[in-house]
This record gives structure tokens, sequence and C-alpha cells, in this order.
């Protein structure tokens, strides 16, 4: 019932905020009206506002039916979402265009001269303005002798464009105004005309026909460049033409027109793609598949990659961006990942590069592709050394790391991912150093090995806190294979990883040991990089493995049979408030350990929001409320496990 309330509330928002953003009234932005529109796709694809053209109006105007089709674009707001429909299209290179932020308008002709120019109004009929567009500029009021194309004369048909207001205009004569678009669609459908030609059209579209008849004149187009040349030709004005030959050139010089965005005359807010090919058919639909609108976000940025700065986490060296600030998702950005040495080689980057910097939700914010590399860019400088052992660095391209097995800096993180990994709690970043600042330990094994008298002499500690550290390490001494394996910090390999391997057939210490990397190399989402570094990281530990075994500090559980394990698999929970059964960490482990994921907040798509106060108005409640997502109790969370 609140998801079909939700999709309720959503159709009605969106057709108010369609209403008012056609109309020239919009009270919200283009990123929040976007985040609407997504919401509705993610609870219902297949609502009919997807394939319902939004409506504009221009009261006391005759009506006129269109020639060309106007109906709505696909649309992207990030490079990944445009690779996602690239990779879908049968074709690989991309024509380009400026995305106008205008008010759409088709320019009629009859034997070459101009009759009519209407308005998008439903996508079938708009609003007759004739009167009010032959005082822009860039109208074009009869065509050039063999105007038809492919020289057939004269040119019967339609001619698509947006009507602008530039930003200069808008300074000059507007500056009341809020911006170009709301301006222009105003004066554009004033009855006296005022102010008309202040506007202009730009062009981008040609469809030889007539009224409910589109593209059956004679010789119609046969690609997109074809018809642009014919409308430079005619005198129309035009944006920018961009040939791509791959999805990744696009995003490009996405990048590349957001840096100079600033500097263009009129507004846009992003880019059109599409094939130079012409398919007649899906130009027809009310939703064409085969072109695209490639919108910019308030999620990225163009800024300055200023210093690099090189993070150490164990043995790896990670780069880290530290860029000029920029606002993105109503924060403050200065920094951004790298990844690794390869992504700075294969995106050319310098101190002094323009880059285009992206955050998406929770994610942390990345460098998505270069723009520029000014003269005076230089060279990012890399760490040859270890700073903890002096050791020469190892590149291997997707890592630079330390590769001595002795270095202390890689001990001390094996330790403490350790102790996170099995989750044992009282043992933090404090205590951890203390122990080994002193020697005490320099293995895992070692940490079994500290007695509560040690850890009571320790600064800060007593007897009690001694004795708790020491029962809380102790407690956790029977762990399945997945959690032990991810516990030694070999590079990439998480318990996800291990369990991939277990369902493989690796299914013990001594069967991981013996294996090969061609073997690991074999295992489903394993590849020849991964592989080497699961067979070099269990070579310089298998002893250490062996020892926790066979001392019985460790034992491995019996893996669970397949119903049991996977009985949570695809189902997500968000835990809130206080359990009273058990604690919020071993809850979390316990759908873990059955398959299943944990969110930390609630978002589209999680299964299960699990609260003993359901009916409270708290922000996950009401948040789970709106998306329709389960609210259950901690009764029937249990319920779920048995």
């Amino acid at each position: 019932m609140a998801k079909n309330n939700r999709i309720h509330e959503l159709e009605a928002l969106i057709k108010k905020h369609q209403d008012l953003y056609y109309n020239a009234q919009p009270e919200i932005s283009d990123a929040e009206f976007d985040a609407l529109w997504d919401e509705l796709r993610s609870l219902d694809p297949q609502n009919t506002l997807f394939t319902t053209v939004p409506q504009d109006s221009a009261d006391g105007f005759p009506k006129a039916a269109h020639i060309i089709p106007m109906g709505s674009q696909e649309k992207a707001a990030d490079p990944e979402s445009f690779q996602k429909w690239a990779a879908k299209m049968p074709f690989t290179d991309f024509l380009v265009q400026y995305k106008l932020d205008g008010a759409s308008m088709e320019l009629q002709y009859e034997q070459g001269r101009l009759i009519r120019a209407v308005t998008r109004g439903d996508g079938s009929v708009g609003d007759d303005i004739t009167a009010n567009v032959k005082k822009m500029q860039g109208v074009v009021f009869e065509l050039k002798g063999d105007s038809a194309p492919g020289g057939a004369n004269p040119f019967s048909g339609g001619i698509r464009g947006e009507v602008l207001m530039t930003k200069e205009v808008l300074r000059t004569f507007y500056p009341d105004k809020k911006n170009c678009r709301n301006a222009a669609n105003g004066l554009m459908k004033r009855k006296d005309g005022a102010g008309s030609e202040h506007l202009e059209i730009i062009c981008y579209d040609a469809a030889a026909g007539t009224v409910g008849n589109p593209f059956t004149g004679q010789s119609p187009f046969r690609t997109e460049t074809e018809k642009l040349e014919w409308l430079k030709a005619q005198g129309f004005f035009l944006v920018p033409l961009m040939h791509c030959s791959s999805s990744k050139a696009v995003i490009d010089y996405r990048a590349h027109v957001m840096d100079i965005r600033s500097t263009l005359p009129y507004d846009i807010d992003g880019l059109v793609i599409k094939n130079d090919q012409i398919d007649h058919a899906d130009a027809a639909r009310a939703r064409p598949e085969k072109q695209i609108a490639f919108k910019f976000s308030l999620e990225e940025a163009v800024t300055i990659l200023r210093s690099v700065e090189w993070s150490e986490s164990g043995a790896t060296y990670t780069p880290i961006a530290i860029i000029d600030p920029v606002q993105l998702a109503g924060t403050t950005v200065k920094r951004a990942n790298l990844c690794n040495p390869n992504m700075i080689a294969e995106m050319q980057l310098k101190i002094g590069s323009k880059i285009l910097v992206t955050k998406r939700g929770e994610i942390i914010p990345k460098i998505e592709t270069l723009v520029e590399n000014p003269a005076e860019a230089s060279a990012i400088p890399q760490p040859s050394t270890c700073s903890s052992c002096g050791t020469t660095l190892l590149d291997e391209g997707t890592r630079l790391y330390c590769p001595n097995p002795a270095c202390p800096k890689l001990i001390h993180h094996r330790i403490e991912k350790w102790i996170n990994t099995l989750d044992i709690q009282d043992i933090g970043t404090v205590l951890l150093k203390q122990l080994f600042d002193a020697q005490r330990i320099r293995s895992i094994a070692d940490l079994y090995t500290v007695t509560v008298e040690e850890l009571a002499a320790l600064e800060r500690m007593g007897q009690k806190s001694a004795e708790k550290v020491y029962r809380a390490l102790h407690t956790k001494q029977s762990i399945p294979l997945s959690v032990f394996i991810a516990g030694f910090d070999i590079e990439g390999i998480g318990k996800v990883m291990v369990e991939k391997l277990v369902d493989a057939g690796f299914d013990t210490i001594e069967k991981l040991i013996a294996a090969s990397e061609t073997d690991f190399a074999g295992v489903y989402q394993f590849g020849t990089i991964l592989a080497h570094s699961l067979a070099v990281g269990l070579a310089q530990v298998k002893d250490e493995m062996r020892q926790l075994i066979s001392a019985g500090i460790i034992s491995i559980q019996e893996p669970r049979t397949a119903e049991a394990s996977l009985s949570l698999a695809g189902k997500s929970f968000c835990f809130t408030g206080e359990l009273h059964t058990l604690k919020r960490k071993d809850a979390e482990a316990l759908v873990q350990e059955k398959g299943g994921s944990i969110k930390s907040s609630v978002t589209k798509g999680l299964s299960y929001l699990v609260t003993n106060t359901p009916d409270s108005g708290s922000s996950k409640n009401k948040k789970a409320q709106e998306l329709g997502t389960e609210i259950i109790t901690e009764e029937a969370f249990l319920q779920l496990l048995s």
C-alpha cells in the first residue's frame, strides 16, 4: 500500500512540475526533478508518464498540428548511465550536439516558404505563434532555390529548433528574470509579440513531409550530417557538431563542454547523442530509443588537480588527488580517489590538470576523466621507497606497494585487519599500537600469547579492562574459512572472494595452499592479477596460518549446507533503534552468514527495515514508508532466521 501511495504521489508531483517547467514557472531544479523521475522509474518502470509528452500552453493562440513528432528523450545523468545505454546500441560511433535549454519550436514550410511556427504543445498539437516567431533572429522566411534534400525543389516539411535568449540579452534587457529559459518562454507567448525580437532560434532537425505524414517527402535526408549541412546552407543557426568514435570519447567531450559551458552565449544543460544514420521509425516514437540526452549533473564539476598525496595502508600506497574545492551533491569536495598508478598514466594526469570530478551518492569522489593539460602542468611525483622499512617499492600499475613481507607497517596492518575482520571488540588502535611499539606482538599468533597481567600493566588499563580484552580475544576461536583467510589482509581477498573459492572446491586451508595461480584464475570473478595476489599472499602467510590451527588457537567451522547458508541470499537489511535479544553487530553477522547483506541507510531496493518501533516517526521509518520497504520487528526478523 505504501508503495502505491508513493507512486501516486510521485505522479502528481511530476505532472505539477512538468506543467510549471514548460510554462516558465519552475519551482525546483532540474536535478530535483530528475530525482523524482528516477524514483518513479524504480518503483513503476512501466508508468505511462514515461511515454507521455508534457504539454506547454499559451492561452488565446490557435492550435496547429506538428509535422515532426515532438516526443520525449531518454536521459542519462551520469557517465555510467550513458555507457549502459551506449552498450545496447547497434552502433559505436556517435554524433553529439549541445542540448539547448530553451523552448522547442517547429517551423513549417510549404513549397519553400515559412507558413507556420508551432510550439511543443502535447507533442502532437501546439500553439501557432507564427507572428511572434517571425520577429526572432535565425528564422528563414524563404528557403533557397533547390531547397529540398537531394536537390528536389522546393522543400515542404518541418524544421525543428529551440527558442533561446542569450545571456547578454538577459543581462541587458531582463535582469529581473530568473534565467534565460524562463524569460524566453514568457516572451514568445505574449499576445502583443513585444520582446520576441530579443529571441533567437537554433535549429537541429528537419523532415520532408506533411502533418500526419512525416519523413514522406521527396529525397529524404540520408544522414544527420547531411541534414545539418543543409540547414546551415539555408542560413539557420546551428550548434557545434562533434563526431565521437566511442562512448569514452563522448564522456571526454562532455567534460570539455562542462568546462567551457560558462563561456557559451546561451544556456545548455547537456548533450544530445545519436547515430549519424537516420532511423525514421525510431524518430517517430514518442520516446526514441536510439538517441539520448546526456545531461549535466550537480554531482559533477570541472576543477584543477593541485597535488597528490600517497595514502599508506599496510603495504599499499594509494594516490589521493588534492583538488580545488568544488560543490558536489551539497558538500564541498577537496579530495578525490585516484585508485592506482595505472589510472594516473592512462588518464595522462598531471599536477595542474583540468579534471572532471564526480560524486555518486555516498561513494567517495573520483576523477572521471581528463579535460585538459595546460602547458605548465607537471608530472605527478611518486614515492620510490617504503617509509617504514626503506625497501624499494614495486609498481605493478594496478598497485604500488612494499614487497618486503617483514615490513613492520605491513605486519601491523595485518594484525589490525585480523581484529577488524573477526570483529574482536575492545582491542582498539591505541592498545594495538602500545603492544606493537613495545615489540610484544609481531604476528597474529602473538596476539593470543598476551596475558591478562601484561595487558593490565599497560597505560590506562586496569585489571577489569584487561580481563575484558582477553575474554573478547579468546571468545572468537571457531570461525568460517572465509573469515580466516580474509583476516590475513591479502590484497583484494575479502570474505566474498574467499566464499567464491570455497564454492569452487577450495574449501580447506591445505587445498588453498596447494593450489596454483592457474587454479585460482579459473574461479568465477578471479583473473590473473587477483590469482597472482592470492598465490603470493598465501605463500607468505601459510606458516602462520598453520601455526594458528595446529596450536588449537583457531578452528575452522564446517561449511554450512547451501540451504542454510544462503537462506537470506539476495535480501538486504537495515537495523535501526535498540534490539532486545541480541546486539546489532551480532544480528548483522547472522544476516551475512546466511547470505544477506547489510545497509547503513534506507535506500531503493532495501528488502527490510528492522525496528522495534515500526510506528515511530523516525527518518528511517518515514523513508521506508515512502519507498514501500517492508518494516519488520525484531521478532519477525528472528523468524526469518529460523
